[in-house]
């Protein structure tokens, strides 16, 4: 299982990036894909804060085991 996520990452170039902004063009139509886009950059945006911050959390956490 672990071989698979390398293979597949490599399979995504130009021309699969080129088939899949034409098919999302074509189901959600001009006017609604870019307030997908905007959605989607926000919710990423929000996932890696929350991220960041538990991470500093273990940090902190770390830190203070170490003074003790």
């Amino acid at each position: 299982m672990e071989n698979l996520i390398p293979l597949t990452v490599g399979f995504i170039g130009p021309g699969s990036i080129a088939l899949i902004g034409v098919v999302a063009l074509i189901i959600f139509g001009p006017k609604k894909l870019p307030e997908l886009g905007r959605a989607a950059g926000q919710t990423l945006k929000e996932f890696k804060s929350a991220t960041h911050g538990i991470m500093d959390d273990d940090k902190d956490k770390k830190d203070e085991t170490k003074e003790k």
